[in-house]
């Protein structure tokens, strides 16, 4: 591992840019996990009333009404978009590349690049983003920010929003696990209920900013088919591998000055195609994220 990890950086320090394709296991890596201690913190008495363990599951349940269900999504969609990441894994990551030519295609949708430091219009969140609502028809291509509505909705709850948006509840008081009718969050343009900016069917909007990062991302592409790069895939599964690893994988085949690079805690497959030009590291991507910018 410490030669690859040498290799990576010799690679990195070599290269004219960097391009990021991050997957669930990175926000894993900084601290983001959906079960044990930080479940039962924030979810314990949804799991014991529902009889789930974390908050993926949680996320499935048919809750008999849109009181309970965003009684649940705006906590879900408060630790997970707006409190800060438990390590500093993307601000390490943010050093890694800021003096570098970058760009960062994600599936991840909880804004963790950009409290990080990294520049939006290098970014481009495929998925969409935990901090926008649309309509859930859809009516329109708009989304709407919700950290205000989400926030009307943790506070009627009975949650305390502290330091680095950490919650708390006051000393003996139980949280509400449902939140007034007024809160239920309605689509500004039609009426309708409006619903997280996620790709999850059809529905999903691509909005200005989407539409304009998806633009941002074809021309960094275009512009550097033919330089020294370092792609960069951090944590990426087989949910959706046509996004970013697949991506990579092809891009690097075109272009014999490209090194395909892997961070992942189980070892991952390269194509024989590309097999000299890549890079594969096995472990805590935060760990080696710590050692690449030591």
């Amino acid at each position: 591992m410490e030669n690859e990890i040498q290799k990576l950086k010799e690679s990195i320090q070599q290269a004219d840019a960097i391009i990021i394709g991050a997957g669930a296991g990175l926000s894993t890596a900084a601290g983001f996990v959906y079960s044990g201690e930080r479940f039962e913190r924030t979810f314990g008495d949804f799991g014991r009333a529902y009889g789930f363990h974390d908050m993926y599951s949680g996320g499935f349940y048919p809750y008999g009404t849109q009181e309970e269900f965003w009684a649940f999504f705006s906590r879900n969609i408060w630790i997970n978009r707006y409190m800060d990441a438990p390590k500093r894994t993307y601000e390490d990551l943010f050093k890694l590349v800021r003096d570098k030519d970058y760009f960062v295609l994600t599936t991840n949708v909880d804004h963790c690049f950009q409290k990080a430091g990294f520049d939006k219009k290098r970014l481009f969140y495929t998925q969409g983003d935990y901090g926008l609502f649309q309509c859930s028809k859809p009516c329109c291509k708009k989304t709407w920010d919700n950290e205000e509505m989400v926030r009307r909705m943790i506070l009627a709850q009975g949650f305390v929003i502290g330091e680095h948006n950490k919650l708390s509840l006051p000393e003996g008081q139980t949280a509400a696990m449902r939140i007034p009718t007024e809160l239920l969050p309605i689509c500004p343009n039609c009426g309708r209920p409006l619903t997280m900016n996620l790709r999850s069917d059809d529905k999903f909007v691509e909005d200005e900013g989407w539409q304009a990062a998806a633009v941002e991302y074809e021309i960094w592409l275009t512009a550097h088919q033919h330089r020294k790069v370092v792609y960069l895939e951090i944590g990426v599964g087989y949910n959706t591998p046509g996004i970013i690893k697949y991506n990579f994988w092809q891009q690097v085949y075109r272009n014999e000055d490209a090194v395909y690079a892997c961070l992942n805690m189980e070892e991952s497959p390269v194509p024989d195609a590309i097999r000299e030009r890549s890079i594969v590291i096995s472990g805590d991507s935060s760990q080696i994220i710590q050692e690449l910018v030591s």
